[in-house]
């Protein structure tokens, strides 16, 4: 199977709020609250949106955020959300993602990437990343 990997664009906003409402467990993923955060995501000069596309259809994602710190000397990257529609996984796709991702996060020169997870653990250590930290959350 072929993929293309590329940025997403304006008009994958409907495509992207079925995968989103796929990945989330912890919130349900409302539409108007997903367009007015993609419509900003998608042009940040600080994200990389990028999909997964089979002939026409988009089957993954990933959000990564880069910036600046203190701890690393400059630029980390973070990946938010990443998913693979699960008829397309165990099929290299998610790390294809990932690696795009580290690529585009050395090229603005990051200093690491970091995620947290819940559900993918031997994935991520799979592809090369090691355990570091806990995750703690607040609701507000």
């Amino acid at each position: 199977m072929t993929i293309e990997l590329r940025a997403a664009t304006l008009e994958d906003q409907h495509e992207l709020f079925e995968l989103a409402s796929q990945l989330a467990t912890s919130y349900a993923v409302n539409r108007e609250p997903f367009a007015i955060a993609y419509r900003s995501l998608v042009v940040d000069p600080n994200v990389d949106l990028i999909v997964a596309v089979s002939k026409t259809k988009i089957i993954g994602y990933v959000l990564a955020f880069h910036h600046l710190t203190f701890y690393a000397n400059g630029m980390v990257s973070w990946v938010e959300e990443i998913f693979v529609q699960e008829a397309y996984r165990r099929q290299n796709i998610g790390n294809q993602l990932m690696q795009e991702a580290e690529a585009r996060a050395q090229k603005r020169g990051s200093k690491l990437v970091a995620l947290a997870t819940r559900r993918a653990g031997h994935f991520y250590q799979a592809i090369g990343y090691e355990e570091s930290a806990t995750y703690y959350k607040k609701l507000l």
